[in-house]
C-alpha cells in the first residue's frame, strides 16, 4: 500500500499537479455544474458546454504547470506587452457587445484581451519587485502603480468595472506582499477619499446607478433594483436546509435574472440553505488556504510575491461576487469563479492555478 501510494506521488509530481489544489479545482468544479444545471433550467447543452470549457481550464492549468516560474518570470514582460497591445485593439476597434466594447474576433474565436491582464500583470509585478530591495522605495512602487494603472484604465474604459478591479487587486496583493510600508498604504487610501467626488463624475451612468441601488435598492424595485431584491428574497427563502435541489423557485419562475452566471449563488442558497452554502465556501476556503501555503513554501521571492498575489485574488473574485448578490457590495458584473457559465474568464483562472501547481512541484524537485 505504501509503495503504490508513493508511486502515485512521484506520479503526480513529475507531471507537476499539486494533489490538494487538483482535488479542491475538481470538487469545486462538479459542485459548480450541480448547481448550473437547476440554474440553467435542467438544460443538458448548457452542461455540456460548461464541462467542455471545464476540460479546457483544466488542459490548460496541465500546460501551464509544465512551465517552471523561472520561465515565466523571463516570459513576464512579453505577456504585459502583449496584452496592452491588444488591449489598445480594443479600445480602436472591439466587439461591442451589451452596451461594452470589450471582445476581439479572430474570425475562428472571439475572446477578451483584458483576460490576459490577469496573469500578465501580476507576473511583471512580481517579477519587478522581486529584483528590488524589499521594502521598496517610493519610487519603485510608484513605478509599479504606474504599470498596474495603464491596463485597469484601459480596461475601464471598455468599459469593465470588475475584470478592471480584479486586475488592479491583483498588482496591489504584490505590492502588500512585497513589505509595502504603512504610509504609502494610508496616503493612497487619503487621496482615494479625497478624490471620491471627482472619480463619481468620471463613472458611466450604469455604474452610479449601481452604486445608488446598493444604498437603497427599493428606490428604483423593478428597474435598478430588481436584480438585488430578487437576489435577497431566493437567499433567504433558503434557510437553513433549502428548498431542494431543482426545486428552486426564484430561479425556475424566472424572477431572478443572470441566474447561470452573476447570481449563480442565490440560486446555491436558495435551494440548498445555508448548510449547502458552508459546504460550498469550504470548498473555495480549502483553495485558499491551499494557495497560501504554496506561497509560504516558495522558494524565491518572485514565486512567493506571485503566489500570494494569486491566491488573494482568487478570493477577492468569489467575495466580490458573493458580498454583491448578498447585498453587502455594489453590484460589478463578476461571476462566481467555476461554478457561474463562462468561457475566457474560465481559462484565464486555470491557467493561474497552473502556475501556483508550477511554483509548488518544482520547489519539490529542486529539494530533492
Amino acid at each position: 500500500m505504501m509503495d503504490a501510494s508513493s508511486r502515485q506521488s512521484r506520479a503526480w509530481q513529475r507531471y507537476h499537479m499539486d494533489t490538494p489544489l487538483f482535488i479542491g479545482l475538481l470538487s469545486l468544479s462538479v459542485m459548480g455544474l450541480i448547481v448550473l444545471y437547476s440554474a440553467g433550467g435542467q438544460n443538458i447543452d448548457l452542461i455540456l458546454r460548461q464541462m467542455l470549457r471545464l476540460g479546457i481550464g483544466f488542459i490548460v492549468m496541465f500546460a501551464v504547470a509544465q512551465i517552471t516560474p523561472q520561465q515565466l518570470s523571463r516570459w513576464s514582460l512579453w505577456a504585459y506587452g502583449i496584452g496592452l497591445s491588444l488591449l489598445l485593439l480594443v479600445l480602436l476597434g472591439g466587439e461591442m457587445g451589451k452596451g461594452a466594447q470589450r471582445w476581439l474576433d479572430l474570425g475562428f474565436v472571439r475572446f477578451q484581451p483584458s483576460e490576459i491582464m490577469k496573469i500578465a500583470v501580476p507576473l511583471l509585478i512580481a517579477r519587478y519587485m522581486a529584483s528590488q530591495p524589499m521594502p521598496p522605495k517610493l519610487s519603485v512602487v510608484i513605478f509599479a502603480a504606474t504599470l498596474i494603472g495603464i491596463p485597469t484604465f484601459m480596461i475601464m474604459k471598455q468599459p469593465d468595472l470588475g475584470t478592471s478591479l480584479l486586475i488592479a487587486f491583483s498588482g496591489v496583493f504584490v505590492l502588500l506582499f512585497a513589505g509595502l510600508r504603512w504610509r504609502y498604504i494610508f496616503t493612497v487610501l487619503g487621496s482615494i477619499s479625497v478624490a471620491a467626488p471627482f472619480i463619481w463624475g468620471l463613472l458611466h451612468t450604469y455604474q452610479k446607478n449601481r452604486v445608488l441601488t446598493f444604498i437603497n435598492p427599493e428606490r428604483d424595485p423593478l428597474g435598478t433594483g430588481y436584480h438585488i431584491i430578487q437576489s435577497k428574497i431566493a437567499i433567504g427563502s433558503g434557510g437553513m436546509y433549502g428548498k431542494g435541489w431543482l426545486n428552486g423557485t426564484q430561479a425556475h419562475l424566472d424572477f431572478l435574472p443572470e441566474r447561470t452566471t452573476d447570481f449563480i449563488f442565490a440560486v446555491a442558497s436558495e435551494e440548498f440553505g445555508l448548510l449547502g452554502v458552508l459546504v460550498l465556501l469550504t470548498a473555495f476556503m480549502f483553495i485558499v488556504f491551499r494557495g497560501i501555503y504554496i506561497a509560504i513554501q516558495a522558494q524565491d521571492s518572485f514565486s512567493r510575491l506571485l503566489a500570494g498575489s494569486i491566491t488573494l485574488t482568487f478570493f477577492i473574485y468569489f467575495f466580490i461576487n458573493i458580498a454583491m448578490v448578498s447585498g453587502i457590495l455594489p453590484v460589478v458584473g463578476l461571476p462566481l469563479p467555476l461554478v457561474s457559465y463562462g468561457g475566457t474568464s474560465m481559462v484565464t483562472l486555470m491557467a493561474s492555478f497552473g502556475i501556483l501547481m508550477s511554483i509548488q512541484t518544482h520547489r519539490k524537485l529542486v529539494a530533492t
